[in-house]
């Protein structure tokens, strides 16, 4: 009874350390793109003209001026990261399972010959 108790925090334990590296993961980038494209920053104050948000590109010294109306958080931006990250840590999840981590072999084989 207590090695199953051990095997369950275990499992937790590293569904929980999953699960806090994927979300670190998928949100990353966008904390990255919106703190660059605030209206703090220096990319945002660089364009020439009143109302514009400067985006970077992927180069360090590459970027576009949008006006401030077409660059703004939608109701997508919560959900699109999320449900990535779910993804991913099922798939994850299968993974280890497939490869039957955490298992002894015997378990298995011992149910096979019991039956």
């Amino acid at each position: 009874m207590a090695f199953r108790g051990a095997l369950f925090l275990y499992a937790a334990t590293w569904t929980l350390l999953l699960a806090v590296t994927v979300a670190v993961a998928a949100f990353s980038p966008e904390i990255a793109f919106v703190t660059a494209i605030s209206p703090s920053s220096a990319f945002s104050k660089s364009c020439v003209g009143e109302g514009f948000v400067r985006v970077p590109m992927e180069h360090p010294r590459e970027a576009m001026c949008f006006p401030a109306h077409m660059v703004r958080r939608s109701g997508l931006d919560f959900f699109v990261p999320t449900v990535f990250a779910a993804l991913v840590v099922a798939g994850s999840a299968l993974v280890v399972r497939s490869l039957a981590l955490g298992e002894s072999g015997d378990g298995e084989r011992r149910r096979e010959l019991e039956s």
